[in-house]
């Protein structure tokens, strides 16, 4: 078989499956419960989407307005960022869980050396000015356009 089709009975087997765990997850611990748990992951996806996803979607516009499209190539955790925002967000026990999975592991997967956004900060002697002679080129040429 090829991808297209498991990927069409992975979809059509998704809401069996999230049926089946609700039904799971109401026996061990009720209904209230089970809805409460599912209305906080809800509110947790959209935190993340709100948070997170918004600071990536404002990158991904800067790149495509400077013309850096293989920067977005780069860019792993943001995207599983949003995927998982978006997995939460979306009701279901399975979807939660896939989400929280990857949720963590793109933070573990920053390496605490990386910030969400890219910007580093430096203590005064810690860093040194270098011109790039790429960049005033380029500034040049913007002057006589």
């Amino acid at each position: 078989m090829n991808v297209a089709k498991w990927l069409l009975i992975a979809m059509l087997a998704l809401p069996m499956a999230e049926f089946v765990a609700l039904i799971a997850v109401v026996v061990a611990i009720g209904f209230v419960w089970a809805i409460l748990l599912q209305a906080a992951s809800s509110f947790v996806g959209l935190m993340v989407l709100r948070h997170a996803g918004g600071t990536h979607v404002s990158r991904v516009r800067a790149a495509v307005d400077e013309g850096r499209i293989s920067a977005l190539s780069a860019d792993g955790t943001g995207a599983l960022t949003l995927l998982s925002g978006i997995l939460l967000l979306i009701p279901g026990f399975i979807t939660d869980l896939l989400g929280l999975l990857l949720l963590l592991g793109s933070s573990f997967g920053r390496n605490g050396a990386r910030p969400a956004d890219g910007v580093i900060d430096l203590e005064p002697e810690q860093w040194r000015r270098v011109d790039d002679p790429a960049l005033a080129d380029r500034h040049r040429q913007g002057d006589r356009d």
